[in-house]
């Protein structure tokens, strides 16, 4: 496994991390979701992320039990959790980013955990009804109290992030670190073009999600939904016609021939071609088979053979123009 700083802090993260979002609680018990985090330890991932709102809380609750019988030493891995949506439908409990929400919100996701702290605290996702300053002082205010040491963003537009890390920088409080996005072969508009900016003048890190696109990329959906697949979950119904979408499973066919030049499966090849990108810190990977882990891991190695002519062979497929790269 290889390492990356996380934007210009001082902590790195591994090139691939393991996120519960799906998986713990609705694919995996406890001792599943230990077998999986114990063999991604196994194999140099230090950092694991997860969210308050991932199965209402459980996923914090499998994943804090897990950490309690692994007994791993505090200091040799990274925990991150997410506050927007909340886990109660009520005022001032759901979809904010209020001082009350979030100061509330790291008690309950430390007693979920099982942890005195986390490393990393992200705002899920933007809030249009409170100040910007509101929240960023309450993020300070956390760190300030040692329950989490890093903060960041999640989805957040480019012009949001500048100004909460203009308060943070005129207040002299922690500023936040590093964006979570969506980043794949067929999510990359935004994080190649709006976020460059700040990935370039603050330094800021990337723990990028959705690798797969859903699982799509790793061409599990060619021949239909299979009945064991995120996109045949309760609650995952969305996630159906994109499934079935003829000219995009026409591009991951597309992927094949470039995958067997390159001696890997087709979420090996999706999961290197993100590291690629110098921007990223870190790819959250997701499993819910310890076999899934092993495959996964073995992206970094297939990330040093894809050379430039590779990258433009995606490109095309993709149909991303020269131009817009320049952009």
């Amino acid at each position: 496994m290889k390492y990356r700083h996380l934007g210009r802090t001082g902590i790195r993260v591994s090139e691939l991390s393991f996120g519960s979002w799906v998986s713990f609680h609705n694919q995996a018990d406890v001792n599943q979701a230990m077998n999986m985090m114990a063999a991604a330890y196994d194999m140099g991932v230090n950092f694991f992320d997860n969210a308050e709102v991932y199965a209402g809380g459980k996923s914090e609750q499998v994943m804090g039990d897990v950490l309690k019988k692994l007994k791993w030493r505090r200091g040799s891995y990274l925990v991150s959790t997410k506050f927007y949506w909340g886990l109660h439908d009520y005022v001032n409990e759901k979809n904010t980013l209020n001082r009350k929400r979030l100061i509330e919100g790291i008690h309950g996701s430390l007693e979920r955990l099982q942890l005195d702290y986390v490393d990393l605290i992200y705002c899920h996702r933007p809030d249009s009804t409170t100040p910007i300053e509101e929240t960023v002082w309450a993020m300070h205010n956390i760190i300030e109290r040692g329950k989490a040491l890093y903060w960041g963003t999640s989805e957040w537009a480019a012009a949001e992030i500048v100004e909460a890390i203009q308060i943070a920088e005129r207040h002299h409080l922690h500023k936040p670190v590093v964006e979570q996005p969506q980043y794949n072969m067929f999510e990359r508009k935004r994080f190649e073009g709006e976020y460059i900016r700040f990935y370039k003048e603050y330094g800021y890190g990337t723990t990028v999600w959705s690798p797969l696109a859903s699982g799509f990329l790793s061409g599990k959906y060619q021949g239909g939904i299979p009945k064991d697949s995120r996109a045949a979950l309760k609650g995952y119904d969305w996630l159906e016609s994109r499934m079935k979408d003829k000219e995009r499973l026409a591009k991951v066919a597309a992927l094949e021939p470039i995958a067997k030049e390159l001696g890997c499966t087709l979420s090996q090849l999706a999961l290197a071609w993100c590291l690629k990108n110098p921007f990223v810190s870190t790819v959250i990977t997701g499993a819910s088979r310890v076999e899934q882990i092993h495959e996964n891991m073995k992206a970094v190695d297939v990330a040093d053979q894809i050379t430039a002519e590779i990258m433009e062979k995606i490109d095309v497929i993709f149909e991303i123009k020269k131009e817009e790269d320049d952009d």
